[in-house]
């Protein structure tokens, strides 16, 4: 099944993101390897694609996981988590219908 996993940053977390963002791309690869991503990106916290300095306020993920248990334990291991990017994380079962 596809899970959301919806994470909000804390404020002005631009160089602990940068920081670990090596590590939390890693984890995403192997999601896509593995052919269980669908989507994961960024929250840019002004309108534009290139926020700059302002930097990001959350981010969105979709996959797919056995189970919401396993779709937490996954988000949890989150390197962003470990590094105090995220302020909180929900993870909720997802259901896609378009496209």
């Amino acid at each position: 099944m596809l899970y959301a996993i919806i994470a909000t940053d804390i404020a002005n977390s631009l160089d602990q993101r940068l920081a670990a963002r090596p590590a939390h791309l890693a984890r995403l690869t192997q999601l896509q390897s593995e052919g269980r991503l669908v989507l994961a990106g960024p929250h840019p916290a002004i309108d534009s694609n290139d926020p700059g300095a302002a930097g990001f306020s959350g981010s969105l993920i979709v996959a797919e996981f056995d189970s919401l248990s396993a779709a937490q334990s996954w988000a949890d291991a989150d390197p962003y988590r470990a590094a105090g990017v995220y302020a909180n994380v929900l993870v909720k079962p997802f259901k896609q219908v378009l496209p």
